[in-house]
């Protein structure tokens, strides 16, 4: 795809997201560094941004021929259909009012989560294009409660969706490569 191809392409699932999202939902937009400005845009024309968090991320080049900077985080925007929406501070904040402001950052009080690397840690068997377990599971504690619905639009190998059952919650998933939709069904319904 051109690079408007791929804008056009962004911006239309976004908005077909926005008229599917109840108005306490939320979205959370995984990003690489590189596309982060343009999600921001996108995001910014129809949702409510909450914040940006970036979390540890070791890209796939980074023992490659880096001749700057190694990257070693990326970005999830976080954005609502309202103001009104489904926010767990308790969950998120439990045991922080005692923290000093280190302890903060690596309990992931703030939108700097520098405690979660992409490396296996939970119990979840890590596949191809997994995000870390400990990563979902704080997002689906922060926004979400046992028997609502958590979609993931880019399934892949339904990570997501075994983390979101295993918390309770319900799970639709998409995924445009037939093969890779069955594996990942399977997969969930093996948890």
């Amino acid at each position: 795809k051109t690079l408007q191809e791929y804008y056009q392409w962004n911006k239309n699932w976004l908005e077909e997201s926005y008229r599917v999202l109840k108005n306490t939902g939320a979205i959370y937009l995984f990003s690489p560094w590189q596309y982060s400005g343009m999600y921001h845009g996108l995001l910014s024309n129809t949702f409510k941004i909450q914040t940006r968090i970036t979390w540890r991320k070791k890209s796939n080049d980074s023992i490659s021929k880096h001749q700057t900077w190694e990257n070693d985080t990326s970005d999830i925007w976080f954005a609502t259909k309202s103001n009104e929406f489904m926010f767990n501070q308790e969950a998120v904040t439990k045991g922080s009012s005692q923290m000093n402001p280190e302890s903060a950052i690596e309990m992931g009080v703030t939108n700097l989560w520098s405690d979660i690397m992409d490396i296996q840690v939970g119990s979840t068997v890590k596949m191809e294009g997994d995000k870390p377990e400990q990563l979902i599971q704080r997002i689906l504690t922060a926004s979400s409660f046992k028997l609502n619905w958590v979609v993931d639009p880019f399934t892949r190998s339904g990570g997501v969706g075994v983390i979101a059952k295993k918390m309770g919650r319900r799970f639709i998933g998409f995924e445009s490569d037939q093969d890779q939709l069955l594996m990942a069904m399977k997969r969930i319904d093996k948890e």
